[in-house]
């Protein structure tokens, strides 16, 4: 969906750095992950930085002011922690799975770490899926995919409530 906007919001194919200008062939049926935005956006703003290259009129603060709230929203999602390998490794997992693109884009960037939430990202997965089958994907998103600090700190947090509560 990003993809389809960045025309919309005034990003010409000369404001992406290099690597990403030669992946974009067709921006009407990419579909990019939370991380190849968050990398993207990461990228202009050092590139608008760098050039000088902030505030000139009244769209490029637009500009400016879209990619500064959504890089402020996506820094706080999982894909902060995830790296081109990470990836690479998740989707190859994912192959032995009969999901789609667009669920295992959401698996990506949601991360479930639960049952209920793999099965409100898989459609109809009540006759997609057996309970051993969601247990194995949940499995492979949850051991390929790094939860970030804010999951570990609440598993912690969690912890030493179960602990508390458990004098045994």
């Amino acid at each position: 969906m990003l993809v389809l906007m960045i025309p919309f919001l005034g990003i010409q194919q000369e404001d992406l750095p290099a690597q990403d200008v030669d992946n974009w062939k067709d921006a009407n049926s990419a579909l990019l992950s939370n991380y190849e935005v968050f990398q993207l956006l990461t990228d202009l703003k050092e590139q608008r930085k760098e050039s000088g290259k902030n505030k000139h009129n009244s769209g490029q603060q637009n500009l400016n002011t879209i990619t500064y709230e959504t890089l402020k929203y996506i820094s706080k999602t999982p894909c902060r922690h995830q790296s081109p390998e990470i990836v690479r490794e998740f989707l190859t997992a994912m192959k032995s799975h009969k999901l789609t693109k667009a669920e295992k884009l959401q698996l990506l960037n949601h991360r479930p770490m639960t049952a209920v939430e793999i099965q409100l990202i898989v459609e109809e997965s009540e006759e997609r899926l057996t309970e051993e089958q969601i247990e194995a994907l949940l499995h492979t998103v949850t051991s390929i995919l790094p939860a970030g600090p804010e999951a570990e700190q609440k598993k912690n947090t969690d912890d030493v409530t179960m602990d508390e509560e458990d004098p045994a």
